[in-house]
């Protein structure tokens, strides 16, 4: 029965059959008939029979003859043609689907790339580049985007019909979206928008089976989607320790006895609550589980026991350099290839002495010592000088001091410079050895000092080369002790996060390992070895040690770019019998051998390969044997080992036997392999790793191979798991960390009941295998290299070699490819980034990432949640040129990789979002919702100001019906009393007016509007003034012809016919500009009412002035534009207008010896009220500064503050964010000039919004150095339908702050919490409620009241509500309940205003001025702003608020939704290559603080998203413009 595996494709409908058999070795004639076999079920559909294949035993593997080409980019450490041949099988399947992922937008100028230097050499971890080849100097510029993503054909949103059912339930790759809908294209800007069906929703709940999937095909036009990203969680204990084992068992036990903290500890104030918030998968029965029985460890044979086995290695040199001082030691190569020098025995033991020497005791003065023995010391010297190296490094151990080798660094932005750093602080490095041409390149000051690195400690430098050593005198011979356990030399090593540890070999383990390498490798007296890897550090150092008098050849790193042929023909030249190399080696030494037909490898009798337990090393080492086996390579010469820095060798091939069988291969189950179980590729499909051995383990050591999580169980015996190692050759501890140590190097494997099996401890080695058949050992990865997705292990370099084998000639620059988890919302997400070649398209780009994409789900089951192609050459290197894994995912994580192009899949492969909420619905009566409330101990959610009732001299109240008789009545009682001062730039009063002056220059402008306008009593006058007296005196001129005011921002023409005026009343220079000819292209100027200019009017007086016949006549128009962009009218009655001012009066106790300032605009709502009527009213004086005069001089609004002593003042949210961002490093200036705020004692900010807490506080922050009381500053609130619910008084509690849990507001309900628990929100109380207002908290569905734990609208009592709004449209019916609306049960009778706000109301244990509990009314946001998404209730500025602390780019975002995606739009406030790297941030930050996928990232220029006077944004204009395709945005990225 063959196996069939139906699954979908990650982004197709189509389920795919997957037939792909994959084997280790095979003929050239079993290859051609693996090859049809492999691609036969994608040209017939008949399905092949099945083998099974167990461990194949080798044939000669001639598998790799086929023609290499030479100009690929490939990086060849994960060369393997079967696989590239199984993943374009496995993306064959594509080819036919059309396909059309909604374009990125991108901006023609976006990306220029960076030209890419000449002669770029390969990088180690590069492929094949054809040496010769010179890259021209190149800059490209994007391509302009071919389609316009709004105007795409119908197929682009994908509709694809599904055939066959889908039986797979691997959900790790859904697109949730849900049903597949027919998707019609995005409006075009012509088309109306009515007609077009939204596109898909791409958030409804997926059903269990996989739903439909987007496929790429091969010829898809894929333009950018978005990248995520995540914060990665580093945060794990410090050294991955429970806690328990750093405090020693004393100090536990007194712990223990002592009585439990008071406080609840930390973890049980803030759970972290990711059990409910998760969606956790269930875990799938066909899971394959471990079987066999449980492994026990694997012995080495013992360590031979040798005669004249030297006691310390140094004695060995000390051996060697006497007695055999002409023999060569080491042969150094020039750049060419070429020898350059030749170091015997003699000359490494005589130099290394006399560094000894002067290390103990010439480099301080006469009769200090600078260095003891035990002292660390860094080693630095560059790659190509390994004479110095050695001669440092024996030197070291001689003189007993312990050498740190290092990377020579090259500048202050090295990858990782500052970890190097905290290694040698770790270790207590204050020395350093360097050569003298390595320290003149060092990287200098100015005045010509070393430049001190970034986290490094300050060094010493010594330069060591001969002439600056001392002769030791004749007596002086260095102290050679027998090794003991003290460290003999520290190696670095970078672990996954990115930090540097030096791990302590001490010298017992040094010499030990020298043995038993010698008895594994069977290496005699006098051999020659040829080294190309890295001499300073791991194999490189350990098989070039002087034990066996060994002549070492080393080829550097640079030779090897100029000449990759260079260490074949030192082998053929010095008839080497070993070589060390890396499959890179190979594999360049076989794309070059074309040149060199006469080279012999039949000296080798050892081929060591370093990187052998690579899983992509088999291909090399066979392709490698396959070209050079004519040259007199033995198939049985190639040892592949496994080593790390800790274990130091693991394990390693021994030398085979000409004519033996070559080991077997295993050809495991990728599938399997991700659940960490060994299981034979029998399915015939493409997921199969073909590995081979590593040999056995090394002598007198004992291995074990255990869980690489949790405690250190032994594996099954068909478990992967991390092997583990005893032996005396291994390293010790990481030097100066003992808590980490402890972990690694202190390891006691325990059986599957957790109990020990023994005493000894083992070394974690970090690579994960198995042990096969005949105890050979099998390493399929590294630790480091894992990721843990859903539960799921992948490898790395699987998923590079899977991406490499996407054919990238024409978009991957060099085969460089980065992959690496970041953990976003309580899962492990992949993301892999490539350097792109330069002359790529952008075509071949996303057609590239489309693909790995498929091949990764195919291949791997396994989504990607992002993939971002970079520019060549921008990624962080390490010392030998491979990419700096960790600090390209820093870069990832900060925003700083500036990537080129982006793909970003979160909605295929974020699959743990909780459900999403099903509303109840409202069918339960009002009397059980009350007797609920009641039962539960809730009440009712309301709260009032104090009582307007008989409140002081009624005589005034009566005389102050209408304003008009205030002013009246003002101008006879006390007329040169200054009401209002208006200031400009300077600070300098540029007007007045006293109570007579305004009552005069009322009457003239009435007389006018009678005369000149010939207005009757109750028609609209547009009032269009700049923030000024001139406005407050055409108001009350109005008020006294008895006609309604409006007043309008100047000059916005489109407003006018808005009001249906009579008539215009205005200043000269605006009536210029209303009669210009700009003015009259975009309106016609005939059809506009009369226009009086008020500047210069004759001294008339009106023959009377107007009373209306009853206060509830209109007063005046407000018009405003609400946030969603609606522009509304209210009517202000005018026993609203003397109710209101009465309500303010009371609040801010105002009387006329009283002054205060405004800085507002004064066209609508509150601060019009402030500005006009407040001060007519109360009789105080009012400083006026328009707004507009800060942005010439911005300080013009705090110095009036301290020049008047003002102690009340009134501003705007825009005015507060000047001050701050503009002032707020200027406070020590500000003091210098005099000003002092500390006779401030409130400072409101008049707005219709959710009190903008950060902002409030930095500005009480920074102005608390000049004088500012932190209580000073609070905020009002007002609505359309009540300009003025909430004031903060001058008597009354401070504003008080509460927490409360963001993911219960989504459900409408407040839970508080305490100030910095997760997910929590500061949300600052609106100010008090005015006397004479009630609220109370509706639910805007049922219209009954709610108790106080719960969100709900704010509903508002009040004798200042508005009459009603003031219709241009004839939309009465529209909102005709906001102003009169009664509560569906409750209080019945009461008429109450809808605010259109939600909020709740909690009672505080402050006490308000009537000695009650006072009840705090908060404000949380406009009910017409709300999000729906997943069934929850967001509110727009908190995803905002979340977004704007993703990067430092990110200016200003807004947030709407279009068809149930969420749409961000983000001002980029930096340049435009930082455009691309916000995707992910943004994508990253509101999967994790909000639980949403979003759907398309929008990047545009600071100042395209819509603000209006208030400073609120408007977002409903933005989404407008961004569906009209309006914004020009910079980038604009689909998420998948």
């Amino acid at each position: 029965e063959s196996l069939l595996l139906t699954k979908r494709d990650p982004l197709s409908d189509r389920p795919i059959s997957h037939r792909v058999e994959t084997q280790g070795d095979i003929t050239q004639k079993g290859y051609e008939k693996k090859r049809t076999k492999l691609l036969a079920p994608y040209i017939i559909q008949t399905p092949g029979k099945n083998s099974t294949i167990t461990f194949s035993p080798g044939l000669t593997p001639t598998l790799l003859s086929l023609s290499h080409r030479s100009g690929g980019t490939r990086d060849d450490r994960y060369r393997s043609d079967i696989h590239t041949e199984a993943v374009q099988a496995a993306l064959a399947k594509h080819k036919e689907e059309k396909m059309a992922l909604p374009m990125p937008t991108k901006r023609r100028s976006t990306y220029v790339q960076s030209p890419v230097e000449n002669h770029t050499p390969p990088d180690s971890s590069s492929g094949s580049e054809d040496e010769t080849s010179v890259r021209r100097q190149s800059t490209v510029i994007a391509p302009p985007p071919a389609v316009n993503p709004n105007l795409q054909s119908p197929d682009s949103w994908i509709n694809h019909s599904v055939q066959g059912s889908s039986t797979s339930s691997s959900a790790s790759s859904t697109m949730s979206h849900g049903e597949a809908k027919p998707q019609p294209q995005i409006a075009s800007p012509t088309a109306p928008t009515e007609n077009n069906a939204p596109p898909p929703d791409v958030t409804a709940v997926a059903p269990r089976a996989r739903g439909p999937r987007v496929d790429l095909p091969s010829n898809a036009v894929v333009r950018g989607m978005s990248r995520v990203q995540s914060r990665s969680s580093m945060m794990e204990t410090a050294d991955g320790v429970p806690v328990s084992s750093r405090v020693s068992t004393k100090i536990q036990q007194l712990l223990n006895t002592l009585k439990r903290p008071k406080r609840p500890p930390l973890s049980e104030f803030f759970t972290d609550d990711s059990e409910e918030i998760v969606e956790v998968p269930q875990p799938d029965p066909n899971t394959p589980k471990p079987e066999g029985r449980q492994t026990i460890p694997v012995k080495g044979e013992p360590l031979g026991v040798v005669s004249n086995w030297p006691p310390a290695l140094q004695a060995a040199l000390a051996r060697w350099g006497a007695t055999q001082g002409k023999s060569p030691a080491l042969t150094a190569l020039d750049i060419t290839g070429k020898p350059l020098y030749t170091l015997t025995y003699g000359k490494l033991w005589s130099r290394s002495v006399k560094l000894a020497y002067t290390l103990l005791n010439k480099l301080g003065t006469k009769n200090e010592q600078i260095l003891k023995p035990g002292d660390r010391v860094a080693l630095v010297y560059p790659n190509s000088d390994p004479g110095m190296f050695w001669v440092a490094f024996y030197g070291c151990l001689l003189a007993e001091v312990i050498p740190v080798p290092i990377e020579v660094p090259l500048s202050r932005k090295d990858a990782g410079i500052s970890q190097v750093g905290f290694l040698l602080g770790s270790c207590g490095v204050g020395l350093a050895l360097t050569s003298e041409i390595c320290l003149k390149g060092l990287p200098k000051t100015p005045a010509g000092e070393i430049l001190q690195f970034k986290g490094w400690p300050r060094l010493k430098w010594v330069v060591t080369d001969s002439k600056y050593l001392t002769k030791p005198s004749k007596d002086w011979q260095p102290h050679i002790p027998t090794a003991n356990t003290d460290p003999a030399y520290i190696e670095y090593k970078a672990n996954k996060e990115g930090t540097v540890v030096g791990v302590a070999v001490s010298k017992v383990a040094m010499l030990t390992h020298c043995q038993a390498l010698t008895q594994a490798c069977n290496y005699c007296e006098g051999e020659t070895l040829v080294n190309v890897l890295d001499f300073k550090k791991d194999m490189g150092l350990w098989h070039g040690a002087v034990m066996n008098r060994i002549h070492t050849i080393s080829v550097p790193y640079a030779v090897m770019k100029a000449c990759p042929l260079s260490w074949v023909q030192r082998v053929h030249i010095h008839k080497a019998r070993v070589a060390l190399v890396k499959c890179r080696d190979l594999h360049w030494a076989m794309m070059a051998h074309r040149d060199q037909r006469d080279t012999s490898l039949a000296s080798l009798r050892n081929l060591i390969v370093a990187d052998g337990a690579n899983p992509w090393s088999v291909s090399s080492c066979d392709a490698f044997l396959n070209v050079f086996q004519s040259h007199g390579l033995k198939p049985e010469v190639i040892c592949p080992c496994a080593t790390s820095p800790e274990a130091m060798t693991v394990a390693i091939r021994r030398p085979g036997v000409p004519g033996a069988p070559l080991p077997a291969r295993a050809i495991l189950s990728l599938g399997g392999l991700s659940h960490g179980v060994i299981r034979v590729n029998t399915e015939d499909k493409n997921s199969a790793l073909t590995v081979q051995d590593v040999g056995h383990v090394m002598p007198g050591a004992l291995m074990c191979v255990v869980k690489p999580d949790g405690p250190p169980q032994l594996c099954k015996t068909d478990e992967i798991g991390e092997i583990i190692v005893n032996s005396r050759a291994g390293g010790n501890m990481y030097y100066g960390l003992p808590g980490v140590t402890k972990n690694t190097f202190e390891v006691i494997p325990v059986n599957a009941n957790g109990v020990p099996i023994g005493e000894i401890p083992f070394v974690r080695s970090g690579l994960l295998g198995f042990v096969g058949p005949g105890s050979l050992i099998f390493v399929v990865g590294k630790i480091e290299g894992l990721l843990m997705v859903s539960g799921r292990r992948h490898n790395a370099d699987d998923l590079v070699a899977t991406a490499l084998a996407v054919e990238p000639v024409k978009t991957v620059y060099r085969g460089r490819i980065a992959v690496f988890s970041v953990t976003v919302f309580y899962d492990e997400r992949v993301v892999i980034v490539a350097e792109q070649r330069p002359d790529a398209s952008e075509e071949d780009s996303f057609q590239w990432m489309s693909r790995v994409l498929q091949a990764i789900d195919s291949i791997h089951q396994v989504g990607l949640y992002c993939l971002a192609l970079v520019p060549a050459n921008t990624l962080p290197k390490t010392p030998l040129g491979g990419i700096h894994i960790s600090d390209t995912k820093q870069f990832f994580l900060d925003g700083n990789l500036h990537p080129c192009n982006i793909l970003m899949c979160p909605h295929t492969c974020v699959t743990n979002l909780p459900k999403p909420r099903q509303k109840q619905p409202v069918g339960v009566g009002p009397a059980s919702v009350m007797v609920g409330n009641l039962v539960a101990g809730k009440r009712i959610a309301q709260a009032a100001g104090r009582d307007l009732g008989m409140i002081e001299d009624q005589d005034l109240v009566r005389k102050h019906q209408y304003l008009t008789e205030a002013l009246h009545w003002r101008a006879q009682t006390d007329p040169d009393h200054v009401l209002y001062v208006l200031l400009n730039a300077k600070g300098v009063t540029v007007g007045t007016a006293t109570c007579v002056q305004l009552h005069k220059r009322a009457e003239k402008i009435a007389a006018a509007l009678t005369e000149k306008g010939s207005i009757n009593t109750g028609e609209n006058v547009v009032l269009l003034y700049p923030p000024g007296i001139d406005l407050i005196a055409a108001f009350y001129g109005c008020l006294y012809a008895g006609c309604v005011p409006v007043t309008v921002r100047p000059p916005h023409p489109q407003n006018l016919a808005v009001s249906k005026a009579a008539c215009i009343l205005t200043t000269q220079n605006l009536t210029r500009i209303l009669r210009s000819k700009e003015a009259a292209l975009s309106v016609n100027i005939k059809t506009w009412p009369t226009i009086i200019d008020t500047d210069d009017l004759p001294r008339r007086r009106p023959p009377q002035i107007y009373k209306p016949p009853t206060a509830e006549m209109i007063a005046y128009l407000d018009f405003s534009v609400s946030t969603t962009g609606m522009l509304t009218g209210v009517k202000i009655s005018h026993a609203a207008v003397s109710a209101l001012c009465r309500s303010i009066k009371l609040q801010c106790e105002l009387y006329s010896s009283r002054q205060i300032a405004i800085c507002l605009d004064p066209y609508c709502g509150l601060g019009f009220v402030l500005w006009c009527l407040a001060s007519v009213y109360s009789g105080h004086q009012s400083i006026l500064i328009p707004p507009f005069e800060l942005e010439s001089c911005l300080s013009l609004w705090l110095s009036t503050l301290s020049q008047y002593r003002i102690r009340d003042t009134f501003c705007s949210y825009s005015v507060m964010e000047l001050c701050t961002k503009g002032l707020g490093t200027q406070t020590d200036l500000l003091k210098a000039r005099g000003v002092n705020l500390s006779c401030v004692r409130s400072c409101v900010v008049i707005a219709e919004e959710r009190p903008r807490l950060a902002l409030t506080h930095s500005f009480s922050k920074l102005f608390k150095d000049v004088g500012l009381s932190p209580r000073a500053v609070s905020t009002a609130f007002g609505s359309r339908v009540n300009l003025a619910i909430c004031l903060q008084g001058t008597t009354g509690p401070d504003p008080c702050t509460v927490y409360v849990d963001m993911k219960s507001l989504r459900h409408d309900r407040v839970r508080l919490v305490e100030r910095g628990a997760p997910q929590s929100l500061p949300l600052m109380e609106s100010g008090k409620i005015l006397p004479g207002v009630r609220v109370i908290i509706v639910n805007p569905e049922t219209r009954g009241p709610l108790g106080d734990s719960h969100l709900g609208e704010i509903w508002v009592n009040s004798p200042h509500n508005a009459s009603g709004y003031y219709t241009i449209y004839g939309e009465e019916s529209l909102q005709a309940d906001h102003f009169n609306t009664k509560l569906s049960f409750g209080d019945p009778q009461t008429l109450w205003a809808r605010t259109g706000y939600l909020g709740f109301v909690k009672r505080t244990e402050l006490l308000a001025a009537s000695g009650d509990r006072h009840d705090a009314l908060f404000v949380v946001g406009s009910l017409d702003e709300t999000l729906e998404l997943r069934g929850l209730r967001y509110h727009p500025i908190d995803i905002e608020t979340s977004v704007s602390r993703a990067h430092r780019s990110i200016a200003e975002s807004a947030v709407f939704t279009w068809t149930n995606l969420l749409v961000v739009v983000s001002e980029l406030c930096g340049s435009e290559q930082d455009a691309l790297d916000l995707v992910p941030l943004i994508t990253n930050v509101v999967l994790e603080e909000h639980h949403l996928i979003v759907g398309v990232v929008v990047i545009v220029d600071p100042g395209v998203i819509p603000i209006n006077s208030r400073g609120e944004k408007q977002r409903m204009h933005l989404r407008d413009s961004f569906l009209a395709d309006q914004l020009d945005p910079i980038y604009v990225a689909y998420n998948m």
